[in-house]
């Protein structure tokens, strides 16, 4: 084979391979990259113009939201992957990305008491943290201890 033809055959190879790292790129910046949420926290998004309607996989995982001047805000309730779709008032698809919904890692104490679990917040001080995965009676306990102190909270004081 002629140098030509090899130097030819070289800028060919060299092309078609660009020009699959191009279209990847392409494709990689369509669907976008997950978006990370740890759950009990929320985090907001830039949309494209134009949409009208958010669409969530499984709510039970993230809760979306629209707001004004092109904002979504995702809300991670459960552990795990789910998507969100946005759409524009002809109900064509703009957006379609992964939301990935993780658990807190900061300064967290979890208990074992058998197959029974409790987490602790310790920033700085250790307090109770419901998690989802908490034994169900430590659950249910940390949470009606919550909804007393924000009730008593909310609550007029007496005259």
């Amino acid at each position: 084979m002629s140098i030509g033809r090899k130097k030819a055959i070289a800028g060919l190879a060299s092309a078609l391979i660009l020009s699959v790292v191009a279209s990847t790129q392409i494709l990689a910046t369509e669907a976008g990259e997950p978006i990370p949420v740890i759950v009990d926290q929320a985090t907001i998004v830039k949309l494209p113009p134009r949409i009208t309607t958010l669409i969530v996989g499984n709510p039970l995982i993230a809760d979306v939201s629209l707001q004004p001047g092109g904002a979504m805000v995702v809300t991670g309730k459960g552990y795990g992957s789910t998507n969100v779709m946005a759409l524009d008032r002809d109900g064509a698809v703009l957006l379609n990305r992964i939301i990935r919904v993780d658990g807190p890692s900061d300064k967290l104490v979890t208990v074992f008491r058998g197959v029974s679990r409790e987490t602790y917040s310790c920033t700085p001080v250790c307090e109770q943290r419901i998690t989802l995965g908490d034994g169900p009676d430590y659950f249910k306990a940390t949470l009606e201890q919550s909804g007393s102190l924000s009730a008593a909270a909310g609550a007029s004081p007496d005259k």
